[in-house]
């Protein structure tokens, strides 16, 4: 979520335990582009009109403004004339702290205004991964689980805080094809090395370090929370504490839930994040050594105020905030998304959808992460979301070489 990582991570298994169900448990989306992964894909676009977005005239686009205006918060930060992505059609944030005006003066709540807004300032994109459109969207979740904040029998399994050894590097400010990679480890004897592994700090490598921020009673729960990159732990008082994406050790992420369609465990078909949850606690031994195999380890900050944070460092809105691959997408543009709903397949989940978040699991120019909020419906979207879509740039009419007519 790095978003709920900021995540860099993502509900993949419980989604309650999120930013990524099937997301980060199942192998991802993979491609090459530019200045990306040779591996990525490659981003095309294609310039549309508002009409032929499917589903564009039932939606409700003044519920969406909120969201928006939450990107231009940051919009507003930067410099007038710095390009927001690596293409010209996504303009320079001068572009979009203009539209950013505009979409002030819209009263909360009108539809007919913002719909005018909408159509009046942007342009929309489809978006290809070469010349294929359709791509996978999944789902994510603010997970709860139940903490202490000192340790006993019963909570005993810590959520961490991150070490002081731990070294991030940026490797695309060293090169440009490494743009969107990043290293992790720590210095020994004057060398980088890997930092250590889930296995290593499950077994103490950073005991008495004082990093434990709190302490929870399930396992697996913790196991989901790393991989939705932020959630809320609930006291024996009742309030609760929300936690937040800190870092990771660098390792790299492994989708258990490839694990274990590996070992016939499961068919790819079956597995969703309920089915890897309730596999894991009837078999606690074997699921040990399956979650081990993700060596990838999260850290954690505790959060104030609203939230959960995305990438921006701004909170998400659920249904939306969507988790990309910032290789391709610049963060905090809206999209127009169009994927199966995930508790009916047989109908489309249309709306207007913000860039508010990545995932680790989340690669490729056609790939994002829906972010669906807390709780027990929030949960059950984000568990059983493996939808096939297709979304689509709405990018400033200053920045567009040559307009089209709608």
């Amino acid at each position: 979520m790095t978003g709920l990582l900021g995540r860099a991570l993502r509900w993949a298994l419980v989604p309650g335990l999120v930013f990524l169900a099937a997301c980060e448990l199942l192998p991802p989306v993979a491609g090459p582009a530019k200045q990306a992964p040779a591996e990525a894909g490659r981003l095309n676009l294609t310039q549309i009109r508002f009409q032929d977005l499917p589903g564009w005239a039932g939606e409700d686009h003044a519920e969406a403004l909120p969201s928006f205006l939450r990107s231009c918060a940051v919009f507003d930060k930067m410099g007038a004339k710095t390009p927001l992505g690596d293409i010209d059609r996504f303009g320079v944030y001068g572009d979009w702290q203009e539209v950013c005006k505009d979409a002030r003066l819209i009263r909360p709540g009108n539809k007919v205004e913002a719909k005018y807004f909408w159509e009046s300032r942007f342009i929309p994109y489809s978006a290809h991964n070469g010349s294929e459109p359709n791509g996978l969207f999944t789902g994510y979740f603010e997970p709860e689980l139940e903490g202490r904040w000192a340790a006993d029998a019963k909570y005993r399994y810590p959520i961490m805080s991150r070490p002081g050894d731990l070294i991030a590097v940026d490797l695309g400010k060293h090169r440009d094809e490494w743009k969107g990679e990043h290293l992790a480890g720590r210095i020994v004897d004057n060398n980088l090395l890997p930092y250590f592994s889930r296995g290593d700090i499950e077994r103490g490598a950073l005991a008495g370090r004082g990093l434990e921020i709190l302490w929870v009673s399930d396992q697996i729960g913790l196991f989901f929370l790393h991989v939705q990159g932020s959630g809320r732990v609930r006291l024996q008082d009742g309030s609760t504490v929300r936690v937040g994406y800190a870092g990771r050790n660098g390792r790299r992420y492994t989708a258990i839930g490839r694990e274990l369609v590996a070992r016939g465990v499961m068919k790819l078909e079956d597995v969703t994040a309920p089915a890897i949850a309730d596999w894991l606690r009837a078999n606690p031994v074997q699921g040990q050594v399956v979650m081990e195999k993700n060596q990838s380890y999260v850290f954690f900050r505790v959060v104030e105020g609203d939230g959960p944070l995305g990438a921006l460092g701004i909170p998400l809105t659920p249904g939306r905030s969507l988790a990309v691959d910032r290789a391709f997408v610049p963060l905090g543009i809206p999209i127009w998304l169009v994927a199966a709903d995930p508790l009916d397949k047989k109908k489309d989940y249309r709306h207007i959808m913000m860039a508010h978040d990545t995932g680790s699991a989340i690669k490729g120019p056609v790939r994002g992460d829906v972010f669906w909020g807390h709780g027990e419906e929030a949960g059950r979207r984000a568990g059983v979301m493996k939808s096939t879509g297709r979304y689509y740039f709405l990018l400033p009419r200053t920045a567009a070489p040559a307009p089209i007519p709608n």
